[in-house]
């Protein structure tokens, strides 16, 4: 019940007949107790088999996966990932989460790096890439939460929890003295049925069945109330099959409280035998609710969607929460906390410490920023997963199935030592030197190890915004064609909002600038191979030991750039001196620099900027005698010394 359970219907079994001849009798024995969730059953079967198939192997991975031995499962997708096989990277992505659970960090990188290699535009590569430098950070207990473990768990399933009024309401697969108990096939189970228990300070009070009427022959819960607890929505098994459906699927249903008692049960409209729908959330006022599925369109697994009511009290079109928050694996247990406009939820597919982790984003208006994740102790190597927190009195709950529990899944507390200061919010707008919005640029930002967190492209006013974690230094870069990029830094003291606009020069700009304060722009030229030829043109002059452009050099530049624009054949290259004055070495690097500049400038403001290039002679071919060889000192005058601090350009091609 951690992940919506995906139809499995008897037309793809028999899409495996083709198959058939390849399989044993053990492992096609096998496979028909793998899609009825009977993966104990299963798993003897495979087990069994002398020569399974690469796809048996695969299904005996996944189903000790699936019933939490995840020792057994690291050993047979070892095997599995040495079998030739065309679906190798999501073996490979499946492979590296089975050690992650196993606490082999290291290890799942490896296999991680392998898929991402595989798949880089996957978005569960993109947050591994993004957020793999931060574990040590994950795994460290900041001090931000105390975590607790409620007396009213059993050996069986609980989990789950959901505000309802001054109590809590989860689901357990705890026996509550049915006729019939019907168990699960997934691990032989009684199916879930929602129970209630009291607060009592840091304790729940001993639980019972929410209502009879609600309880179903399979699974009901979890639920979500609204806040007065006159309105529910809840999950629950989808009865409404034929014989030919191999298995259920999830669906939502409502109901109302009327004189202390829950009425009929309403179906949701995107109730559907062919996929899950499940987990809702609702709003304090019952009007919005969030909600889990994996129906066709998202981002596959099970996604994070949204509806509201509309004015004739009928749900709206459901909203995908976007690639921002949803992955190609499970995102589920949608919380929102309205107080602090916060959105809790667990994920499989996001970098995290293993299993299903708790994140947590924050919404800004309609828009959700980047979900981070909430770290130790609230998550750990095992499945953790839905969190519901009261920023009013600083507590919360969630589900783990951790170590040191009393069964397959536990209730937790939590405490917020810390208050609960969501998340940290960068802003700004990128701009031009004269502070005018510059529309449509890419902004990335990174931490202060220079790790890319995020990117963004600005809107319409140049504006852009980022929410981020618990870092105090963050870097942005700023991006556009025909700009050069711009960087600032970003610091958090006290203030959980920081304003830091990005400013971009033009390439014009960039240039004065740098002529202005005779940067080395030698170092971001890519100066091409010279051309052979005589024809002298004009002369650019320095001042003593400078490689910046003199005003009357920058109109002879001009010149040269129109005559250039004119003659869009023309090519020419730059040869540029220095006096005799300090060392040769220094000499050559000062007239390598002065002929870069010169050639900077005209390669921006020329067509086919490859035509013009520029190379330093140093102290060669004076123009006079004023020479400095070994221990003489030349008497010339600074007139006649700066006759031979020049650029001369060489009319290479016509």
């Amino acid at each position: 019940m951690k992940s919506l359970i995906i139809t499995i219907t008897l037309c793809l079994a028999a899409g495996l007949s083709a198959l058939a001849a390849d399989k044993s009798n053990r492992e096609l024995k096998g496979d028909k107790y793998y899609f009825t969730y009977a993966f104990d059953k299963a798993i003897d079967l495979y087990k069994r088999s002398k020569d399974l198939t690469v796809e048996g192997q695969r299904r005996l991975a996944k189903s000790y996966s699936n019933i939490g031995k995840f020792k057994e499962s690291e050993i047979a997708y070892s095997k599995l990932v040495t079998m030739a096989d065309g679906n190798q990277s999501e073996d490979f992505f499946n492979y590296a989460m089975i050690l992650k659970s196993n606490g082999k960090y290291d290890e799942s990188n490896t296999w991680m790096d392998k898929y991402k290699d595989l798949k880089p535009n996957d978005l569960r590569s993109k947050d591994y890439v993004a957020n793999k430098a931060n574990l040590n950070s994950m795994k460290t207990d900041d001090g931000k939460y105390k975590v607790g473990h409620p007396d009213l768990n059993t050996e069986a399933q609980d989990f789950g929890t959901s505000y309802y009024k001054n109590s809590i309401v989860f689901a357990s697969s705890r026996s509550n003295a049915k006729m019939i108990a019907r168990k699960s096939n997934w691990n032989g189970e009684p199916y879930l049925d929602m129970y209630i228990s009291e607060v009592d300070g840091d304790q729940l009070k001993k639980p019972k069945v929410l209502s009879k009427k609600l309880d179903g022959k399979m699974h009901d819960g979890p639920a979500s109330f609204s806040a007065d607890g006159n309105f529910a929505a809840f999950t629950k098994n989808n009865y409404d099959l034929s014989k030919k459906d191999k298995v259920v699927s999830l669906q939502i249903f409502f109901t109302k409280n009327t004189d202390g008692k829950w009425t009929k049960e309403e179906s949701f409209y995107l109730n559907n035998k062919d996929y899950s729908v499940g987990h809702p959330c609702l709003s304090a006022n019952g009007n919005t609710m969030y909600f889990v599925s994996d129906m066709p369109g998202g981002f596959g697994g099970s996604d994070l969607y949204k509806v509201t009511k509309e004015g004739n009290g009928a749900w709206s079109k459901a909203e995908n929460l976007g690639s921002e928050i949803n992955t190609e694996g499970d995102e589920t247990f949608p919380f929102y906390e309205e107080n602090s406009k916060a959105l809790l939820f667990a994920s499989n597919g996001r970098f995290g410490l293993g299993g299903m982790d708790i994140f947590i984003c924050q919404a800004n208006g309609s828009k959700l920023g980047a979900p981070y994740n909430a770290g130790s102790p609230l998550n750990t190597q095992y499945d953790d997963y839905a969190a519901i927190v009261n920023t009013k009195t600083n507590k919360g709950y969630f589900s783990s199935d951790r170590v040191g529990g009393e069964g397959h899944d536990d209730i937790y507390s939590f405490d917020l030592l810390k208050g609960f200061a969501v998340e940290k919010k960068i802003q700004g707008i990128a701009k031009n030197k004269e502070g005018k919005a510059i529309p449509n640029t890419f902004i990335t930002l990174l931490n202060e190890k220079g790790t890319v967190l995020d990117t963004v492209t600005t809107n319409s006013e140049g504006a852009f915004s980022f929410v981020v974690g618990a870092d105090k230094k963050y870097e942005l870069t700023g991006k556009k064609e025909k700009y050069t990029e711009g960087q600032t830094k970003v610091a958090f003291d006290k203030e959980n909002t920081v304003t830091a606009d990005v400013t971009l020069l033009s390439k014009e700009e960039a240039i004065e600038k740098q002529i202005e304060v005779g940067a080395d722009l030698g170092k971001i030229l890519d100066p091409k191979p010279t051309y052979s030829g005589d024809f002298k043109t004009e002369t650019l002059y320095f001042d003593l030991d400078k490689y910046n452009l003199r005003p009357d050099a920058v109109e002879e530049l001009k010149n040269i750039v129109k005559v250039m624009n004119d003659h869009p054949n023309m090519v020419v290259e730059l040869r540029s001196y220095s006096d005799c004055r300090a060392t040769k070495e220094y000499n050559q690097a000062l007239s390598d620099k002065r002929a870069k500049t010169s050639a900077w400038y005209i390669k921006s403001r020329i067509t086919k900027p490859e035509r013009i290039t520029g190379k330093g002679y140093g102290e060669e071919n004076p123009v006079n005698g004023c020479s400095c060889e070994g221990t003489v000192v030349s008497d010339c005058s600074d007139e006649e010394f700066q006759k031979n601090r020049r650029t001369e350009f060489i009319i290479m091609k016509k």
